[in-house]
This record gives C-alpha cells, structure tokens and sequence, in this order.
C-alpha cells in the first residue's frame, strides 16, 4: 500500500511538516510527498492511504495552494468510497472559530465523496509552544500502525 501525502501551504509550513511526516513513515511504508496545488484528483486511488497537511489562512479558508485541489474536487466529484485518510492541520488559536479550518474543509470534501477518516485529527496550534514538525512526528508515530487496514477473517 503506498502512502501518498499531500501538502497544502501558504507560506511553506505544510510542506516541511509533510517532509517530516514522510520522514517518521518511511520506516514502515513508501511515503511519496506532492503539493495538493500540483495533484490531479484523478490520481486519489482508494488502494493508497492518504495523508493531508493543511494550513488554515486568512479567516478560515484554504491555502493557497490546496485551492487547485479543492476546486478540482468539487468539479469531478469522484466516488472515493474506499479511500481511507488522516489529517494534520495547522492553524493559531487566535483565529478563534476558524482555528484549523483548512484541514476540516479538505476532510469534509473527502468524506462527502465517501472517503474514511482514521486516527486523530491532529491540530497544531501557532500560538503553543511546540513546534510543528516535532507536533507532525509524535503524531506520524500514531499514524504508522493504521496505514494497512487490518483483513477481518
């Protein structure tokens, strides 16, 4: 089963925790890292565990670069019964509200198309103390052992 993490970033953020992600997952899988901004839906393959990263800008809306992604979705609406995906957002608490809001709105376009969330959605908040990366690899570690779904006998 490949790992295929997919970043979406404003300022760089995301793609150096998904690097960190790939990283602490390499030891057990095949990680393989892209920008959302370059990912083609078509590609979203339910044999695959997919990995967002999502940064929150402005009021709560979407990076930058997971806007491709996200319009893309919305245009070939694809069946993505199967598909199972975690999350690792990023965002500062002094957004109130909207803290963390782009990877809710990636995992609610997911789960619409019928896309299975597993494990701890993960929130990094600005405002705290820990860094993200270190934040994405204790949370990686969390991740690693649901990747390959377990075949009920």
């Amino acid at each position: 089963m490949s790992v295929v993490i997919l970043y979406g970033t404003e300022t760089g953020n995301s793609e150096l925790v998904a690097d960190a992600i790939a990283d602490v997952l390499a030891a057990d899988h095949d990680p393989s890292v892209y920008d959302m901004s370059e990912y083609a839906v078509e590609d979203l393959d339910p044999q695959d565990f997919v990995v967002i990263v999502c940064a929150t800008y402005g009021e709560g809306e979407l990076p930058t670069g997971a806007e491709p992604f996200a319009e893309e979705l919305d245009e070939v609406d694809p069946d993505l019964t199967g598909l199972r995906f975690a999350v690792f957002g990023l965002g500062d608490t002094i957004y109130g509200e909207t803290f963390n809001r782009g990877g809710e709105i990636i995992a609610e376009m997911l789960t619409k198309r019928g896309a299975v969330q597993v494990g701890e959605h993960s929130r990094h908040d600005n405002s705290s103390a820990v860094k993200p990366v270190k934040q994405a690899e204790e949370w990686a570690q969390t991740i690693s052992p649901i990747i390959d779904p377990v075949t009920a006998s």
